[in-house]
């Protein structure tokens, strides 16, 4: 779970919550722990993509409203927090290490009375996985500084498999070390754009460290609401009441309090569309520390956060999704032979969805967007064909804002270029739909067109060869 952007926010009438579409640090593994060592669920993008959906923003382009698929950034844990310290914002000492020797001497430089050691990856479950080293656990506690450059030579370089990794795993790349701190307290903060306020609320509740849904679900009176004024900004009144409201008193309420105002002003200078930290805690000796956080950032600000966009850590990501980014393609690999070649998130899932209802089992899900050209349409056969286990590939477009024939166009100059011997089944409907088939029709190449999109399913299944 990094920071990855969200276009639009969540609807007003929820708290946020802890499984949306999301990013920052991972969240916390439960509420009554003595110490925090972290530990994280699956990025929500990726349980997006298991259902295939993706979200869409709005762009007027020359009198025609485009949709576009937006791809989420994804940050591991210790550059969101680095963002988070470098505007001022309490969190743990850490360091980043690439190999032993460095995480050794990390754990020396911190100095500190126990210290955490995180395997960075952008899956969950960190704390229960296993390395194919033989280690078991992605976080581990030691009091020892000499333990942290044995267990980070057991972790960089390995797999680390957890229950939201695949069966092979995520190659560990970088650890984090950090100092390990006792909490006393925890509570649950959050900055978000409300449509219901048409600007900022901050929500918060004395009770963190678990999903706020729960705490929302059973003592709604422990949710605390508080609009901020956009033009405004965020009042000192409105941060001490806040930090009460959540249980800090005495000097811990100043301290929390300052920690919410320059969380606030992290909010606006990176053009985030939510900022939660959960757990928002307080430690025996006073501190107040964002210990975990979550930060969703709006694509559409990317021209001017290209420093932290640039940081988007593509390493653990599909390279075939990589190369499809490179062409404002969306796509996302599945174990099934049937490629779906498709424009729209909605019309994918009809697609992946009835054939697999005629038995069939599809291969991915590339979604061409609204503004495609034909050397995308290109492009497009270029990935699907790169997959060895595509043994069919299923076209099924409905031209509203996409014109029909210059997907035909695109069809015949790839299945040229590329000599496609793959069988290929066609359906078209919409915009210029006659032309595109007769654009088909004279090709002279053997594509199998549908009349609709069962149809079209129906021969996809049977064109997978026999084995």
């Amino acid at each position: 779970r990094r920071g990855r952007p969200q276009p639009r926010p969540p609807p007003p009438s929820l708290p946020p919550l802890t499984s949306r579409q999301n990013g920052g640090l991972p969240q916390s593994a439960g509420s009554e722990k003595a110490r925090h060592t972290g530990g994280s669920r699956r990025s929500p993008v990726h349980r997006l993509k298991r259902k295939m959906i993706y979200p869409v923003v709005v762009k007027k382009v020359t009198e025609v409203v485009r949709l576009v698929p937006v791809r989420w950034l994804n940050l591991q844990e210790y550059q969101s927090k680095k963002i988070m310290a470098d505007h001022g914002v309490t969190v743990q000492r850490f360091f980043v290490a690439d190999n032993s020797q460095d995480a050794l001497e990390a754990a020396k430089r911190l100095k500190a009375k126990e210290i955490v050691l995180k395997a960075q990856i952008l899956a969950g479950g960190r704390g229960k996985g296993s390395f194919t080293s033989g280690l078991k656990g992605g976080v581990h506690l030691t009091k020892n500084p000499e333990d942290v450059g044995q267990l980070a030579e057991q972790m960089l370089g390995y797999h680390l498999i957890t229950k939201q990794t695949t069966k092979e795993g995520v190659k560990v790349r970088k650890v984090m070390v950090a100092e390990a701190l006792d909490i006393a307290r925890e509570t649950y903060l959050a900055i978000l754009m409300d449509r219901a306020y048409n600007g900022p609320i901050m929500v918060g509740s004395p009770q963190g460290g678990m999903d706020i849904e729960e705490v929302a679900a059973t003592k709604p009176e422990l949710i605390f609401k508080e609009p901020i004024d956009i033009f405004e900004g965020i009042r000192q009144d409105q941060a001490f009441r806040m930090a009460a409201n959540i249980g800090f008193k005495g000097p811990q309420q100043q301290k929390a309090a300052e920690q919410i105002q320059k969380l606030y002003s992290l909010f606006l200078k990176v053009d985030a569309t939510q900022l939660e930290v959960n757990p928002f805690g307080e430690t025996p000796d006073g501190q107040v520390v964002c210990f975990d956080a979550k930060i969703n950032f709006d694509d559409n600000a990317e021209f001017r956060q290209k420093e932290i966009f640039s940081q988007d850590d593509v390493s653990e990501t599909d390279p075939l999704e990589n190369e499809a980014a490179k062409y404002d393609l969306k796509y996302i690999g599945m174990d099934g032979n049937i490629a779906c070649f498709v424009n729209g998130a909605g019309l994918a899932m009809a697609t992946c969805d009835i054939i697999d209802l005629h038995g069939g089992k599809p291969a991915n899900f590339l979604d061409l967007g609204g503004g495609v050209q034909e050397d995308q349409v290109y492009q497009a056969f270029k990935l699907l064909t790169a997959d060895p286990k595509v043994e069919v590939i299923l076209v099924n477009i409905f031209g509203g804002i996409v014109n029909c024939a210059i997907i035909a166009n695109g069809i015949t100059k790839a299945c040229r270029e590329l000599k496609l011997e793959m069988p290929l089944v066609v359906r078209l409907e919409g915009t210029n739909v006659n032309e595109a088939k007769r654009i088909l029709r004279e090709s002279g190449l053997p594509i199998a067109s549908a009349s609709d999109l069962e149809d079209a399913a129906r021969i996809a299944v049977a064109s997978v060869p026999a084995k």
